[in-house]
């Protein structure tokens, strides 16, 4: 069965993927006045985020457009 593998390699890297959560979810949007402000609003992340961390779950996707299902189809023969 074919499936889809992103162009870049960044979905396979754990802490990138962990960096997008801290990134959408304690820096962007937010507002700050000094550098510490930043470093504090991460520290609070990181203790927030580890009293409850869990694994990261791989899955591996599976194609489920006809197009591209008939792409790779084509690509192999």
């Amino acid at each position: 069965m074919p499936h889809f593998t992103p162009t870049h390699a960044s979905w396979l890297n754990q802490v990138e993927i962990w960096f997008s959560i801290l990134s959408r979810q304690a820096i962007k949007g937010a507002n700050f006045t000094s550098p510490q402000d930043v470093r504090n609003a991460i520290d609070r992340f990181i203790a927030v985020y580890n009293r409850d961390a869990a694994p990261f779950e791989w899955r591996k996707r599976s194609v489920h457009s006809v197009g591209l299902k008939k792409k790779y189809k084509d690509l192999c023969n």
